[in-house]
Protein backbone atom coordinates (compact mmCIF):
# COMPACT_ATOMS: atom_id res chain seq x y z
CA UNK A 1 0.00 0.00 0.00
CA UNK A 2 1.24 3.47 -0.93
CA UNK A 3 0.33 6.19 1.60
CA UNK A 4 1.07 9.84 0.94
CA UNK A 5 1.45 11.96 4.08
CA UNK A 6 0.98 15.66 3.31
CA UNK A 7 0.28 17.85 6.36
CA UNK A 8 0.77 21.55 6.97
CA UNK A 9 2.37 22.76 10.20
CA UNK A 10 0.74 22.38 13.62
CA UNK A 11 1.29 25.97 14.69
CA UNK A 12 3.02 26.28 18.04
CA UNK A 13 3.81 22.57 18.19
CA UNK A 14 5.24 20.98 15.04
CA UNK A 15 6.57 22.09 11.68
CA UNK A 16 5.02 20.48 8.63
CA UNK A 17 8.15 18.32 8.33
CA UNK A 18 7.83 17.11 11.93
CA UNK A 19 4.10 16.50 11.51
CA UNK A 20 4.75 14.39 8.41
CA UNK A 21 7.29 12.35 10.36
CA UNK A 22 4.83 11.73 13.20
CA UNK A 23 1.95 10.78 10.91
CA UNK A 24 4.24 8.54 8.86
CA UNK A 25 5.33 6.75 12.03
CA UNK A 26 1.68 6.19 12.95
CA UNK A 27 0.95 4.72 9.54
CA UNK A 28 3.89 2.31 9.87
CA UNK A 29 2.67 1.25 13.33
CA UNK A 30 -0.42 -0.15 11.61
CA UNK A 31 0.97 -0.93 8.16
CA UNK A 32 4.63 -1.83 8.64
CA UNK A 33 5.03 -2.83 5.00
CA UNK A 34 3.38 0.28 3.55
CA UNK A 35 5.27 2.63 1.27
CA UNK A 36 4.95 5.94 3.11
CA UNK A 37 5.75 9.04 1.05
CA UNK A 38 6.22 12.22 3.13
CA UNK A 39 5.26 15.45 1.37
CA UNK A 40 5.03 18.22 3.99
CA UNK A 41 3.24 21.23 2.53
CA UNK A 42 2.52 24.88 3.26
CA UNK A 43 0.17 27.53 1.92
CA UNK A 44 2.42 30.56 1.66
CA UNK A 45 2.12 31.47 5.33
CA UNK A 46 4.43 30.81 8.24
CA UNK A 47 6.44 27.64 7.91
CA UNK A 48 6.74 27.73 4.14
CA UNK A 49 10.53 28.01 4.29
CA UNK A 50 10.81 24.92 6.49
CA UNK A 51 9.02 22.92 3.80
CA UNK A 52 11.21 24.33 1.02
CA UNK A 53 14.33 23.57 3.03
CA UNK A 54 13.21 19.96 3.37
CA UNK A 55 12.68 19.89 -0.41
CA UNK A 56 16.39 20.52 -0.95
CA UNK A 57 16.79 24.27 -0.58
CA UNK A 58 19.82 26.04 0.92
CA UNK A 59 19.39 28.27 3.95
CA UNK A 60 20.90 31.77 3.91
CA UNK A 61 21.06 33.58 7.27
CA UNK A 62 20.81 37.38 7.49
CA UNK A 63 20.52 39.79 10.42
CA UNK A 64 17.99 42.53 9.63
CA UNK A 65 15.89 45.16 11.43
CA UNK A 66 12.80 43.65 12.98
CA UNK A 67 9.32 45.18 12.93
CA UNK A 68 10.27 47.68 15.64
CA UNK A 69 13.89 48.24 14.50
CA UNK A 70 15.56 45.86 16.97
CA UNK A 71 17.72 43.41 14.95
CA UNK A 72 16.37 39.91 14.34
CA UNK A 73 18.02 36.82 12.91
CA UNK A 74 16.18 36.04 9.68
CA UNK A 75 16.84 33.69 6.78
CA UNK A 76 15.64 32.74 3.35
CA UNK A 77 15.98 29.71 1.10
CA UNK A 78 17.66 29.35 -2.29
CA UNK A 79 16.24 26.55 -4.42
CA UNK A 80 16.94 26.04 -8.12
CA UNK A 81 18.11 29.62 -8.56
CA UNK A 82 15.10 31.23 -6.86
CA UNK A 83 15.18 33.03 -3.51
CA UNK A 84 12.20 32.22 -1.30
CA UNK A 85 11.68 34.85 1.37
CA UNK A 86 9.22 34.67 4.25
CA UNK A 87 8.16 38.13 5.44
CA UNK A 88 7.50 36.87 8.95
CA UNK A 89 11.17 35.97 9.40
CA UNK A 90 11.92 39.71 9.41
CA UNK A 91 8.71 41.31 10.64
CA UNK A 92 6.72 38.45 12.14
CA UNK A 93 4.23 39.03 14.90
CA UNK A 94 6.26 36.68 17.09
CA UNK A 95 8.88 39.42 17.35
CA UNK A 96 6.53 41.79 19.21
CA UNK A 97 3.86 41.99 21.87
CA UNK A 98 0.76 43.16 19.97
CA UNK A 99 -0.62 46.49 21.14
CA UNK A 100 -2.17 49.61 19.56
CA UNK A 101 1.23 51.30 19.58
CA UNK A 102 2.93 48.34 17.95
CA UNK A 103 0.23 48.06 15.30
CA UNK A 104 1.00 51.63 14.21
CA UNK A 105 4.79 51.43 14.50
CA UNK A 106 5.60 47.99 13.00
CA UNK A 107 7.23 48.10 9.57
CA UNK A 108 8.67 45.93 6.80
CA UNK A 109 12.11 47.52 6.33
CA UNK A 110 13.79 44.23 7.28
CA UNK A 111 11.88 42.42 4.56
CA UNK A 112 13.38 44.84 2.05
CA UNK A 113 16.84 44.11 3.41
CA UNK A 114 16.21 40.38 2.94
CA UNK A 115 15.19 41.03 -0.66
CA UNK A 116 18.26 43.21 -1.17
CA UNK A 117 20.55 40.53 0.23
CA UNK A 118 19.11 37.97 -2.17
CA UNK A 119 19.54 40.36 -5.10
CA UNK A 120 23.11 41.15 -4.11
CA UNK A 121 23.75 37.42 -4.00
CA UNK A 122 22.70 37.10 -7.62
CA UNK A 123 19.10 35.92 -7.33
CA UNK A 124 17.13 36.72 -10.49
CA UNK A 125 13.88 35.21 -9.29
CA UNK A 126 12.12 35.98 -6.00
CA UNK A 127 9.13 34.44 -4.24
CA UNK A 128 7.87 36.40 -1.24
CA UNK A 129 5.51 34.76 1.25
CA UNK A 130 3.56 37.26 3.31
CA UNK A 131 1.71 35.61 6.20
CA UNK A 132 2.13 36.21 9.93
CA UNK A 133 3.44 39.78 9.94
CA UNK A 134 3.24 42.38 12.71
CA UNK A 135 3.01 45.25 10.23
CA UNK A 136 0.31 47.09 8.31
CA UNK A 137 2.48 49.41 6.22
CA UNK A 138 1.54 48.32 2.72
CA UNK A 139 5.09 47.18 2.07
CA UNK A 140 6.33 50.78 2.28
CA UNK A 141 9.20 49.86 4.59
CA UNK A 142 10.25 47.07 2.26
CA UNK A 143 10.38 49.42 -0.72
CA UNK A 144 12.19 52.09 1.32
CA UNK A 145 14.92 49.55 2.13
CA UNK A 146 15.28 48.94 -1.62
CA UNK A 147 15.68 52.65 -2.37
CA UNK A 148 12.16 54.07 -2.67
CA UNK A 149 11.79 57.65 -1.42
CA UNK A 150 8.56 58.53 0.40
CA UNK A 151 7.70 62.23 0.87
CA UNK A 152 4.91 64.19 2.57
CA UNK A 153 3.19 67.22 1.08
CA UNK A 154 6.09 69.46 2.13
CA UNK A 155 8.63 67.14 0.50
CA UNK A 156 9.93 65.78 3.79
CA UNK A 157 10.76 62.09 4.26
CA UNK A 158 7.97 59.93 5.70
CA UNK A 159 8.94 57.67 8.59
CA UNK A 160 8.48 53.94 8.94
CA UNK A 161 5.34 52.15 10.12
CA UNK A 162 1.71 52.16 9.11
CA UNK A 163 0.92 54.98 11.50
CA UNK A 164 3.34 57.33 9.74
CA UNK A 165 2.22 56.31 6.27
CA UNK A 166 -0.83 58.56 6.31
CA UNK A 167 1.44 61.53 5.61
CA UNK A 168 2.76 60.15 2.31
CA UNK A 169 1.88 62.11 -0.81
CA UNK A 170 4.63 61.11 -3.23
CA UNK A 171 6.86 58.09 -3.70
CA UNK A 172 9.77 57.66 -6.07
CA UNK A 173 9.94 54.02 -7.18
CA UNK A 174 12.63 54.41 -9.83
CA UNK A 175 15.51 53.19 -7.59
CA UNK A 176 13.53 50.05 -6.82
CA UNK A 177 12.64 49.44 -10.43
CA UNK A 178 16.26 49.84 -11.45
CA UNK A 179 17.39 47.36 -8.82
CA UNK A 180 14.74 44.82 -9.84
CA UNK A 181 15.38 45.13 -13.56
CA UNK A 182 15.38 41.67 -15.10
CA UNK A 183 14.20 40.01 -11.89
CA UNK A 184 10.98 38.02 -11.74
CA UNK A 185 9.09 38.57 -8.48
CA UNK A 186 6.11 36.64 -7.19
CA UNK A 187 3.96 36.92 -4.05
CA UNK A 188 2.74 33.65 -2.54
CA UNK A 189 -0.27 34.07 -0.29
CA UNK A 190 -3.13 32.07 1.15
CA UNK A 191 -5.58 35.00 1.35
CA UNK A 192 -7.51 37.01 -1.24
CA UNK A 193 -8.19 40.20 0.71
CA UNK A 194 -7.75 43.49 -1.17
CA UNK A 195 -5.65 46.32 0.23
CA UNK A 196 -8.59 48.63 0.98
CA UNK A 197 -12.27 48.38 1.87
CA UNK A 198 -14.16 46.44 4.56
CA UNK A 199 -12.24 43.26 3.70
CA UNK A 200 -8.93 45.09 3.43
CA UNK A 201 -5.67 44.74 5.33
CA UNK A 202 -6.44 47.12 8.20
CA UNK A 203 -9.95 46.05 9.28
CA UNK A 204 -9.40 42.32 8.79
CA UNK A 205 -5.83 41.81 10.01
CA UNK A 206 -5.13 44.94 12.07
CA UNK A 207 -6.90 43.70 15.22
CA UNK A 208 -4.74 40.56 15.21
CA UNK A 209 -1.72 42.85 15.45
CA UNK A 210 -3.02 44.90 18.37
CA UNK A 211 -4.98 47.60 16.55
CA UNK A 212 -8.13 48.90 18.18
CA UNK A 213 -10.94 50.66 16.28
CA UNK A 214 -9.07 53.98 16.17
CA UNK A 215 -5.86 52.37 14.97
CA UNK A 216 -7.73 50.36 12.32
CA UNK A 217 -9.28 53.56 10.99
CA UNK A 218 -5.92 55.32 10.98
CA UNK A 219 -4.19 52.44 9.24
CA UNK A 220 -6.94 52.17 6.64
CA UNK A 221 -6.62 55.87 5.83
CA UNK A 222 -2.83 55.51 5.66
CA UNK A 223 -3.07 52.61 3.23
CA UNK A 224 -5.44 54.70 1.13
CA UNK A 225 -2.87 57.51 0.98
CA UNK A 226 -0.18 54.95 0.11
CA UNK A 227 -2.30 53.47 -2.66
CA UNK A 228 -2.86 56.94 -4.16
CA UNK A 229 0.88 57.72 -4.00
CA UNK A 230 1.74 54.45 -5.75
CA UNK A 231 -0.65 55.22 -8.60
CA UNK A 232 0.78 58.73 -8.84
CA UNK A 233 4.23 57.12 -9.17
CA UNK A 234 3.06 55.19 -12.22
CA UNK A 235 2.15 51.87 -10.60
CA UNK A 236 -0.95 49.97 -11.59
CA UNK A 237 -3.79 50.46 -9.06
CA UNK A 238 -3.51 47.89 -6.26
CA UNK A 239 -6.35 48.88 -3.92
CA UNK A 240 -8.76 46.21 -5.12
CA UNK A 241 -6.39 43.52 -6.37
CA UNK A 242 -7.25 40.16 -4.72
CA UNK A 243 -4.48 39.26 -2.29
CA UNK A 244 -2.98 42.77 -2.18
CA UNK A 245 -3.95 43.11 1.48
CA UNK A 246 -1.97 40.04 2.50
CA UNK A 247 0.75 40.56 5.09
CA UNK A 248 -0.60 43.96 6.11
CA UNK A 249 -0.38 45.05 2.48
CA UNK A 250 3.16 43.84 1.80
CA UNK A 251 1.66 42.14 -1.24
CA UNK A 252 0.44 45.53 -2.53
CA UNK A 253 3.94 46.99 -2.18
CA UNK A 254 5.43 44.01 -3.99
CA UNK A 255 2.92 44.26 -6.83
CA UNK A 256 3.44 48.00 -7.27
CA UNK A 257 7.16 48.26 -6.57
CA UNK A 258 8.62 44.88 -7.49
CA UNK A 259 6.32 44.14 -10.41
CA UNK A 260 5.21 40.98 -8.64
CA UNK A 261 2.29 38.77 -9.54
CA UNK A 262 0.14 37.09 -6.88
CA UNK A 263 0.05 33.30 -6.82
CA UNK A 264 -1.52 30.68 -4.61
CA UNK A 265 1.06 29.86 -1.97
CA UNK A 266 -0.30 26.36 -1.68
CA UNK A 267 -0.15 25.66 -5.41
CA UNK A 268 3.42 26.94 -5.57
CA UNK A 269 4.67 24.88 -2.64
CA UNK A 270 2.95 21.61 -3.51
CA UNK A 271 4.48 21.62 -6.96
CA UNK A 272 7.94 22.26 -5.54
CA UNK A 273 7.56 19.44 -3.04
CA UNK A 274 6.37 16.94 -5.63
CA UNK A 275 2.88 16.23 -4.32
CA UNK A 276 1.48 15.56 -7.80
CA UNK A 277 4.20 12.98 -8.49
CA UNK A 278 3.67 11.40 -5.07
CA UNK A 279 -0.06 10.98 -5.65
CA UNK A 280 0.53 8.80 -8.70
CA UNK A 281 -0.37 5.28 -7.62
CA UNK A 282 -1.31 6.27 -4.05
CA UNK A 283 -3.90 4.23 -2.17
CA UNK A 284 -4.44 6.68 0.68
CA UNK A 285 -3.60 10.29 1.54
CA UNK A 286 -3.36 11.70 5.06
CA UNK A 287 -3.26 15.45 5.56
CA UNK A 288 -3.72 17.75 8.53
CA UNK A 289 -2.86 21.00 10.31
CA UNK A 290 -3.17 22.61 13.71
CA UNK A 291 -6.79 23.69 13.33
CA UNK A 292 -9.09 22.17 10.73
CA UNK A 293 -11.88 24.72 10.45
CA UNK A 294 -13.84 26.86 8.00
CA UNK A 295 -10.68 28.71 6.96
CA UNK A 296 -9.15 25.38 5.99
CA UNK A 297 -11.72 25.12 3.20
CA UNK A 298 -10.66 28.47 1.67
CA UNK A 299 -7.26 27.91 0.13
CA UNK A 300 -5.53 26.17 3.03
CA UNK A 301 -3.40 23.08 2.58
CA UNK A 302 -5.76 20.27 3.71
CA UNK A 303 -8.53 21.33 1.30
CA UNK A 304 -6.01 21.69 -1.51
CA UNK A 305 -4.57 18.25 -0.86
CA UNK A 306 -8.05 16.73 -0.68
CA UNK A 307 -9.00 18.32 -4.00
CA UNK A 308 -5.93 16.95 -5.75
CA UNK A 309 -6.40 13.50 -4.28
CA UNK A 310 -10.12 13.53 -5.02
CA UNK A 311 -9.44 14.22 -8.67
CA UNK A 312 -7.63 10.87 -8.71
CA UNK A 313 -10.27 9.07 -6.60
CA UNK A 314 -7.80 8.59 -3.74
CA UNK A 315 -9.37 8.54 -0.25
CA UNK A 316 -8.22 11.28 2.13
CA UNK A 317 -8.02 11.26 5.92
CA UNK A 318 -7.10 14.17 8.20
CA UNK A 319 -5.48 14.49 11.63
CA UNK A 320 -5.53 17.90 13.28
CA UNK A 321 -4.89 19.56 16.60
CA UNK A 322 -8.57 20.36 16.67
CA UNK A 323 -11.40 19.88 14.18
CA UNK A 324 -14.16 22.47 14.03
CA UNK A 325 -15.97 21.01 11.03
CA UNK A 326 -18.83 18.52 11.25
CA UNK A 327 -18.86 15.28 9.34
CA UNK A 328 -20.85 16.81 6.50
CA UNK A 329 -18.35 19.63 6.03
CA UNK A 330 -15.45 17.19 6.06
CA UNK A 331 -17.14 14.98 3.50
CA UNK A 332 -17.93 18.00 1.35
CA UNK A 333 -14.24 18.89 1.40
CA UNK A 334 -13.35 15.41 0.20
CA UNK A 335 -12.11 14.14 3.58
CA UNK A 336 -13.39 10.68 4.48
CA UNK A 337 -12.52 10.82 8.17
CA UNK A 338 -10.63 12.80 10.78
CA UNK A 339 -9.32 12.76 14.33
CA UNK A 340 -8.39 15.67 16.60
CA UNK A 341 -5.56 15.55 19.13
CA UNK A 342 -7.45 17.72 21.60
CA UNK A 343 -10.19 15.05 21.83
CA UNK A 344 -7.61 12.61 23.20
CA UNK A 345 -5.72 14.91 25.57
CA UNK A 346 -6.58 16.27 29.04
CA UNK A 347 -5.92 19.87 27.99
CA UNK A 348 -4.83 22.08 25.11
CA UNK A 349 -1.51 22.65 26.82
CA UNK A 350 -0.91 18.91 27.08
CA UNK A 351 -1.81 18.41 23.42
CA UNK A 352 0.61 21.13 22.33
CA UNK A 353 3.43 19.86 24.54
CA UNK A 354 2.96 16.26 23.42
CA UNK A 355 1.93 16.85 19.83
CA UNK A 356 4.37 14.40 18.23
CA UNK A 357 3.38 11.24 20.16
CA UNK A 358 -0.30 12.21 20.10
CA UNK A 359 -0.18 12.76 16.36
CA UNK A 360 1.49 9.42 15.85
CA UNK A 361 -1.13 7.67 18.02
CA UNK A 362 -4.12 9.32 16.37
CA UNK A 363 -2.78 8.76 12.87
CA UNK A 364 -2.49 5.08 13.69
CA UNK A 365 -6.00 5.01 15.16
CA UNK A 366 -7.38 6.79 12.10
CA UNK A 367 -5.79 4.29 9.72
CA UNK A 368 -7.08 1.34 11.78
CA UNK A 369 -10.60 2.74 11.68
CA UNK A 370 -10.36 3.36 7.94
CA UNK A 371 -9.15 -0.20 7.28
CA UNK A 372 -12.01 -1.62 9.36
CA UNK A 373 -14.73 0.16 7.39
Amino acid sequence: MRVVVAPDKFKGSLTAVEAAEAIGAGVRDVLPDAEVVACPVADGGEGTLDVLLAAGGRRVDVRVPGPLDAPVDAWYVLLDGTAYLESARACGIEHVEPSPEVALAAHTFGVGELVGHALDGGARSLVLTVGGTASTDGGAGMLAALGARLRDEAGRPVGLGGGALGAVREVDLEPVRARLAGVRARVATDVTNPLLGPDGAAPVFGPQKGAGPREVERLAEALGAWSDALVKAGAEPVADVPGAGAGGGIAAGAIAGLGAGVESGFDLVVELTGVSRALAGADLVITGEGSLDAQSLAGKAPAGIAARAGARDIPVLAVAGRIQLDEGALTGAGIAGGRALIDHAPSLEYAQANAYPLLREQAAALVRHWLAR
